[in-house]
């Protein structure tokens, strides 16, 4: 029907990627309904990040089809990446610039005025307790700092899907669970979050349902509490080292 929001937020269809005789990703298949928090979950070297690479349009698909919003992410980049804030797992900032700086540059790198760059900043900083650093440039940030602050750009053009990259690797845990209200709220009000973590805890309490890869393969998607549910009520981590034969990840 002409003009009706299509339901899912990212379809991802037969996604294969390969580096040379590397097999990446290999023909994965999942969707994310609009307003899921959705967990991607898997150890080092998966294919997570390969995967999200992918729907960023930052790598190029071997074959398969993904759309974010229905947009295609080749034929339609810049509709599919308007739609996505991307907060990556590695830092990525110019290091030189201040914190305000960081909002507002990449605020205008999607079209916002200069005004408005500045006041969605402005609200960002004050959301995420960074005012007190808004004038300090990046290499002078903490490590829990920096964090908040990827994922603080990640929404600044107000994305309707915001992709997490080990969002709360490195930070204490009280700020990890701060981060976590947080992230709730920004679900309340009909944003799609997809997640990856090594915390297997955050997970089990933020997502709604998860995906686990491994070697590049999908092992499972399945709403989160009835695969615990389904594993006699273990937690979600002792299932995911069951699945994935990973090693143990520190809990804070």
């Amino acid at each position: 029907m002409v003009g009706r929001e299509p339901e899912h937020a990212l379809v991802v269809e037969h996604l294969q990627k390969r580096y040379g005789q590397q097999l990446a990703v290999d023909d994965i298949s999942f969707s994310i309904r609009r307003g899921e928090f959705f967990g991607f979950l898997g150890p080092n070297g998966a294919g997570k990040t390969t995967t999200i690479g992918c729907i960023t349009g930052l790598v190029t698909l071997t074959s398969g089809t993904i759309t974010v919003f229905g947009h295609d992410v080749g034929s339609e980049y810049r509709q599919a990446r308007a739609a996505i804030g991307l907060s990556p797992q590695d830092f990525n900032f110019d290091i030189f610039r201040t914190a305000s700086e960081v909002l507002t540059y990449n605020a205008g790198f999607f079209g916002l005025s200069a005004p408005k760059a500045r006041a969605r900043a402005e609200d960002l900083l004050t959301r995420f307790g960074l005012q007190e650093y808004r004038n300090k440039p990046v290499n002078q940030l903490s490590g829990g700092t920096k964090r908040r602050l990827s994922i603080a750009r990640a929404l600044v053009h107000e994305p309707q899907l915001i992709i997490l990259d080990e969002p709360t690797a490195g930070v204490d845990a009280e700020l990890r669970r701060t981060l976590w209200r947080e992230l709730k709220e920004i679900q309340k009000n009909g944003v799609t979050i997809l997640l990856t973590t090594h915390y297997l805890e955050e997970a089990e309490r933020l997502c709604e349902r998860v995906a686990i890869i491994n070697h590049g393969q999908l092992l499972l998607i399945e709403p989160t509490q009835e695969l615990i549910r389904r594993h006699g009520d273990q937690k979600l981590e002792d299932i995911f080292l069951m699945l994935t034969g990973a090693a143990a990840t520190e809990q804070a």
